[in-house]
């Protein structure tokens, strides 16, 4: 309320009572019409700099676009504008291949906007892209011998964390194709490791390899769980070198389970057909 309309509704009212509180009604009713009006300029303000800041983004133009932005996020923090300012911030450095300042922000948005969780699910499948994204090309397609894997694992990590906890999100599809990706590359390395064993005669931790390939990454493992399937071709070729590891060992039973295993589960895979030939020599020797 105005100083000078506030002081002559004072003094009206010191002349007459009745006159002072009708004025001072009109008074408080006129700041409450400004106020709305005020609101409502702040909401239209607001999404038309976010607007403006979005045709920069639209058109690629990521720097100026992330700018704006950040312009919307300080003049109109209490709008809705000012949340989604925050993503497409995190966006455009995805888009820029930043994935590790992406990472921050979008975790940086999750933590001031936990009670948003159409927007949480967002950032957090965001997270798990921009992790796989980290992975380096030679690790997913370059040879098997790349022992660093920590950055696959990670992604692993990110990817099932995010199928466990959104299952049935709009991103969910696409997390999942990623997934099997990673799930492929780590099986792959894991018989690498126990092939190098196998080499050196080392078969107790060729075994353990080969087990803990399908322990975690097959059927029954941590991706299942969560809607990924397992390669077949991939899960035979682990069953069928872990079955030629215990004929080495002598252990005929645990062969004739590793090959019987694939003639029911993988009855698809060409991998069959070895395992067929094997279960006929155990037989042919009583074993």
């Amino acid at each position: 309320m105005s100083s000078w309309i506030a002081r002559a509704a004072v003094a009206l009212a010191a002349l007459s009572p009745v006159a002072g509180v009708s004025l001072a009604g009109a008074a408080l009713a006129g700041c409450a019409g400004e106020e709305a009006k005020t609101a409502l300029t702040y909401t239209e303000d607001a999404k038309r700099a976010y607007d403006a800041a979005m045709e920069e983004y639209n058109a690629h133009n990521w720097i100026e676009a992330q700018s704006l932005l950040r312009e919307v996020k300080r003049k109109y923090s209490y709008s809705k504008y000012a949340r989604q300012a925050e993503l497409r911030i995190a966006d455009a450095d995805y888009e820029q291949e930043k994935f590790s300042d992406a990472i921050r922000e979008y975790k940086d948005f999750i933590h001031a906007h936990r009670s948003d969780a159409d927007d949480v699910a967002y950032a957090r499948s965001r997270i798990a892209e921009s992790t796989y994204a980290e992975i380096p090309e030679t690790a997913l397609i370059g040879a098997v011998e790349e022992r660093d894997q920590a950055s696959v694992v990670d992604a692993y990590k990110e990817l099932t964390s995010y199928l466990s906890d959104f299952p049935d999100a709009k991103e969910t599809a696409h997390i999942r194709e990623l997934l099997g990706q990673v799930v492929a590359r780590l099986v792959r390395h894991e018989l690498y490791v126990a092939r190098f064993y196998l080499g050196r005669d080392n078969y107790e931790a060729a075994v353990a390899r080969i087990q803990y390939a399908l322990h975690n990454y097959g059927p029954g493992g941590g991706a299942i769980r969560v809607g990924v399937t397992p390669d077949s071709d991939l899960d035979a070729e682990a069953l069928l070198l872990l079955g030629q590891t215990y004929l080495k060992m002598h252990k005929w039973p645990d062969a004739r389970g590793a090959f019987e295993t694939i003639v029911r589960v993988h009855s698809g895979s060409p991998i069959v057909v070895q395992a067929r030939d094997y279960l006929q020599h155990l037989s042919e020797q009583g074993a």
